[in-house]
């Protein structure tokens, strides 16, 4: 089983930023596919925020458009999603996700971090 680790997550004030970086754990040498970041509220379903295609191509939520920017690096596997401008809405657990294996029908997750934004 693949696992992903993210880090970066925190508390800020509304108007902030953060950098959450996901990873696979060591040991997990793997080439992901597409990747992608999903927030969850407590009670409620994960909601992507952003993805990114293997090849560099992004997707993302209408609410983070402009504010949020997801990339690459390469040389570690990882994704990054750059978070500026922060709002309260944005307060939730961020998942990261990687497809891998044939055909991109396998994906792994992270444990999630913490994102909390205040007024």
């Amino acid at each position: 089983q693949v696992q992903l680790v993210e880090s970066g997550g925190g508390s800020v004030q509304a108007g902030g930023s953060l950098r959450l970086s996901c990873e696979p754990a060591p040991g997990n040498m793997i080439s992901l596919k597409d990747m992608g970041w999903h927030r969850q509220v407590p009670g409620n379903q994960r909601e992507l925020v952003a993805s990114i295609t293997k090849d560099g191509g992004t997707n993302y939520a209408d609410l983070v458009k402009n504010r949020f920017t997801i990339s690459r690096a390469y040389a570690k596997n990882a994704t990054i999603l750059h978070m500026d401008n922060l709002e309260e809405k944005d307060t939730g657990t961020y998942y990261c996700n990687a497809r891998y294996g044939p055909g991109g029908y396998s994906s792994a997750w992270g444990q999630g971090t913490q994102v909390t934004v205040s007024s």
